[in-house]
């Protein structure tokens, strides 16, 4: 197994020894200090775009109509990303990978090329997993930019969303965020996936929270996770979802930089 960032440890001080109370406190009004956190939502977003953009199309799933909904993966690559893209192909499903960069981006360098050239969204998630509204607006522009840069020169395109470290962010991680044409995206849906390796805890999780619109976290690299991801994908198909990027989730609306959005 790789030696992950100690953030990512169990038991991990940085990251989930307070994971449970982070987790809450990510969805909570207001996050940090005296920041109000604005967010909008997928449909706004949608409502939003313009006349031109709806004759334009936007490709073959319209959110507007279909029951959509987001996966999404943070803090990956990891040994676990082939099978987990493995299955995201058999499946015909779309992901969004929230990206680190030390000794994720670098190290796995292949299954980032992969995941752009088969499709899904690669943003993402800093990298060194700093609590952005912990340190300077000098270490956020670093964080936010070596990821960046790193995937540019892999797949070729520059990341346009991005997800804080444990959903934290402030005023002044939007100003930056924004100068560096990115969008921040939260979620609606968390599995507790770095409490628990019991793949069907992971699936009843995700499945009693979601809901039309909604942005499913997940981590790829704890050994419980992609093995649930199959039963997650079947169940909310039968449910009648339809999985998309989170772009897909936005259009005909486009990400705008400095934007937090959360369902």
């Amino acid at each position: 197994m790789p030696s992950l960032p100690w953030k990512m440890k169990r038991p991990l001080p940085g990251f989930h020894a307070v994971a449970t109370i982070s987790a809450a406190v990510a969805l909570a009004l207001p996050l940090t200090g005296c920041t109000t956190l604005h967010t909008t939502a997928p449909s706004a977003a949608r409502a939003d775009a313009e006349d031109a953009a709806l004759r334009a199309g936007f490709g073959a799933v319209d959110c507007r109509k279909a029951k959509c909904i987001a996966l999404t993966f943070d803090a990956g690559p990891s040994e676990h990303s082939a099978r987990l893209l493995d299955i995201l192909k058999e499946k015909k499903v779309p992901a969004t990978f929230f990206l680190l960069g030390k000794r994720h981006i670098e190290k796995y360098p292949e299954l980032v090329r992969r995941m752009a050239a088969e499709g899904h969204e690669v943003a993402s998630h800093t990298w060194d997993h700093r609590i952005l509204t912990r340190i300077s607006p000098k270490e956020i522009r670093e964080e936010l930019r070596r990821p960046d840069e790193a995937i540019e020169r892999l797949t070729g395109q520059k990341p346009t969303l991005m997800r804080p470290p444990q959903g934290r962010t402030d005023d002044t991680v939007h100003r930056i965020a924004r100068e560096e044409g990115l969008a921040e995206v939260l979620w609606s849906v968390t599995a507790k996936d770095y409490q628990t390796d019991d793949s069907a805890l992971i699936t009843r999780r995700v499945l009693q929270q979601s809901s039309r619109d909604g942005i499913i976290l997940l981590h790829d690299l704890y050994p419980g996770t992609v093995p649930a991801v199959p039963g997650i994908i079947d169940a909310l198909k039968e449910r009648g979802y339809v999985f998309v990027t989170v772009p897909q989730l936005l259009a005909p609306g486009k990400a705008e930089p400095g934007t937090v959005y959360r369902p």
